[in-house]
């Protein structure tokens, strides 16, 4: 059949994504979006199809946290969206700019009870910055750069909007957005807050600067490091739904009983700070964020104790306070040597118990989760854009303690758990050549396991590690250490192979009981260059708790 000419809603669509410079979309096919697939055809836009729609989400949110773009995922309507909104949660934690595209049933038939007829854009808004359904053909441009621009603006988070069949199917009204419909609009820090916060932190004998998820990406890390290089004062990051016991975080928790003056840049003041009770009632509390309603939440939290507000987003604040610093010459802290404070804060992150080294388990057969992971760090340590990606409850802390990497993807504040494989997929997409290693557990792994599929279609290489204990082990040591070990209940799983299961769709697998044959089993699944699954019998103990 010859294509049509003439210009769609859907042909408007892909032309639009083209101009924001997007070139993959993570898909799964329906009805209701199949003329944005025919418009997408010969397009240069790779469609990257899953195997269900949380996928699609999830993927788009790793390319978004790896890449720094915006990432797209496009699900058929009814059913096809229901099951991608509960992605958008994990992403809109993370803060990752995600556009979630909905297929969605024909406005003309709207009330009439018409094919996987759903209040959809109602379903997402709790979830999302924004949602809202298309109105017609000529709107469907100036809703893609809108809804990239929302998604990229303030704080960064998931968009979503619904494109019903009949506003693909017709005709179009020509009209590309240009590169600038699609920028995140602007929202600095005024230079005298800046001024005001640089003088706050010279005063105080123990000052530090808070960011949250937005400034965890390689490149918001980076500017993170810059400003604590330039200032003198320690700038801590935060992503863990564990907060301030986040493993990965080594011993930080004790020493936010020492600061005296604290600045939150993008970070909210929620239940990983404990609402405010984490840092002692004499601490000087200073906020940076783009939204009003969390300043406003937490002078509800603080009262007095917040002495200054700001509206910024997260990446201009802490350019703002760099320059301020430079402009004005340096802190009361140094800034050519570390001081003691600083010295002490880095200590801390970075303090892992000397016991580590030689930790093996009680049981045989069985791996320490510390076995299983410190070998892996030379894989990591093989190339300059290295992906780690970490998805579970206990066996996520003992990764993200262990283990470190140019780029690292995670559950986040969320604590949702099973998107490891679609994001190890993504991770491929984003890095082609660097080593991706997704550590999971055998309860995460089950969430998505058909993505091996995808994987293997696709080409798409990485090692996923599988630490089994044959149980949900972080609700096994909740109920072990809450009600006792007679009420152990709901937990348990089989001891599935899941190598074998990952050989079933064709990829790489093997089964590792004993350390000795961990490295070797990891060399030969790098050396297949396909998806690969290692199943690492371990122990289930619990999520590390670092202290000094």
């Amino acid at each position: 059949m010859t294509p049509t000419l003439r210009h769609r809603g859907a042909d408007a669509l892909i032309q639009s994504l083209h101009a924001a410079g997007v070139t993959r979309i993570f898909t799964l096919s329906g009805n209701h979006v199949m003329p944005v697939f025919d418009a997408a055809f010969g397009s240069g836009i790779a469609l990257v199809h899953t195997r269900h729609e949380a996928s699609a989400v999830h993927m788009a949110d790793a390319w978004a946290r790896i890449t720094g773009e915006v990432g797209i995922a496009l699900v058929t309507g009814g059913p096809g969206h229901a099951n991608a909104v509960a992605a958008l949660y994990t992403a809109q934690m993370a803060e990752a700019p995600v556009v979630l595209l909905s297929g969605h049933a024909p406005n003309d038939q709207l009330g009439q009870g018409a094919f996987q007829e759903m209040r959809q854009a109602e379903m997402a808004a709790p979830v999302c910055k924004a949602a809202w359904t298309c109105a017609s053909p000529d709107e469907v441009a100036t809703d893609i750069a809108k809804a990239i621009r929302l998604a990229r603006s303030g704080r960064p988070g998931p968009v979503h909007l619904s494109l019903p069949s009949d506003v693909l199917e017709a005709a179009a009204a020509p009209s590309t957005p240009q590169r600038e419909d699609f920028a995140p609009t602007p929202m600095p820090l005024a230079p005298a807050v800046a001024a005001r916060l640089r003088q706050c932190l010279a005063q105080a004998s123990k000052p530090m600067i808070l960011v949250g998820p937005s400034c965890m990406t390689r490149p918001g890390r980076a500017l993170a490091s810059a400003l604590e290089d330039a200032t003198g004062i320690p700038v801590v990051g935060m992503e863990s739904p564990r907060g301030i016991a986040d493993a990965s975080l080594g011993a930080f928790a004790q020493l936010l009983a020492d600061v005296d003056c604290l600045v939150l840049v993008g970070k909210r003041l929620d239940f990983t700070l404990k609402f405010g009770a984490a840092f002692p009632a004499a601490t000087q509390v200073h906020q940076v964020d783009a939204d009003a309603e969390e300043m406003e939440r937490s002078r509800r939290a603080l009262g007095d104790r917040l002495k200054t507000v700001a509206q910024a987003d997260a990446w201009s604040a802490l350019r703002a306070l760099a320059e301020t610093t430079q402009a004005d010459g340096p802190m009361a802290m140094t800034t050519t040597a570390p001081s003691p404070w600083l010295r002490d804060v880095r200590s801390a992150l970075s303090y892992r118990p000397a016991a580590w080294n030689s930790a093996c388990s009680a049981l045989p057969g069985r791996l320490h989760p510390v076995q299983m992971l410190l070998p892996l760090q030379a894989v990591l340590d093989s190339h300059p854009e290295s992906v780690l990606v970490c998805d579970g409850g206990e066996i996520g802390q003992w990764a993200m303690a262990c283990l470190r990497a140019p780029h690292r993807v995670n559950n986040g504040v969320a604590g949702a758990i099973g998107a490891g494989l679609p994001y190890a997929l993504a991770a491929r997409c984003a890095q082609p050549e660097a080593p991706i290693v997704a550590v999971m557990g055998d309860g995460t792994v089950g969430f998505h396991i058909a993505e091996f599929d995808t994987a293997l279609r696709y080409g798409l290489s990485f090692l996923a590690v599988v630490g089994n204990d044959a149980r949900w082990n972080a609700e096994y040591q909740i109920q072990l250490r809450d009600y006792g070990p007679e009420r152990l209940i709901g937990c348990e799983l089989r001891p599935t192979r899941y190598d074998t299961v990952a050989q079933a769709f064709g990829a790489h697998g093997e089964c590792v009981s004993d350390a000795a044959s961990l490295m070797p089993a990891v060399q030969r699944a790098l050396d297949s260059r396909m998806p690969a699954c290692l199943n690492v019998v371990i122990e289930g103990v619990p999520a590390p708790l670092i202290r000094r």
